[in-house]
């Protein structure tokens, strides 16, 4: 009787899809904002929309890592984009002054339905499942 051997299921099958969807839509709106905003008005709110286009590149770069294999990048990315929505989030309530243009991240995701919050919480579960798996 000879074993079947299965080749290791990608980061990006099942859940992993959705994610990395997310992920990509998220890169590209939260991307063309934020270019649209630095070439526009950017001496308004350079913070803001810096933000914003430091966070586009950070979902591209964890879609990418997702879809190519690379947990390890995959997880650092996600786990700089929860920090980075944590912080913020909580500066921007503290401090709305600072934010005079919405991010992103700005009151943790409250301008894309809280997706900025959630997304990386549900990215780090499930890159730590598939790790332990």
């Amino acid at each position: 009787m000879s074993a079947e051997v299965r080749a290791p299921r990608s980061l990006a099958d099942g859940f992993g899809r959705l994610i990395v969807l997310v992920y990509v839509v998220f890169a590209v709106s939260a991307g063309a904002r934020a270019g649209y905003q630095v070439a526009t008005k950017f001496a308004e709110a350079p913070l803001s929309f810096t933000l914003s286009a430091v966070a586009a590149a950070i979902y591209l770069v964890a879609a990418v890592a997702i879809i190519r294999g690379a947990p390890r990048t995959a997880l650092a990315a996600v786990g700089v984009e929860l920090v980075g929505v944590l912080a913020v989030g909580a500066l921007s309530v503290a401090n709305p002054d600072w934010f005079p243009e919405p991010s992103v991240w700005s009151h943790f995701g409250s301008g894309y339905g809280y997706v900025p919050l959630v997304l990386p919480v549900a990215g780090v579960v499930y890159l730590l499942r598939r790790r332990a798996a």
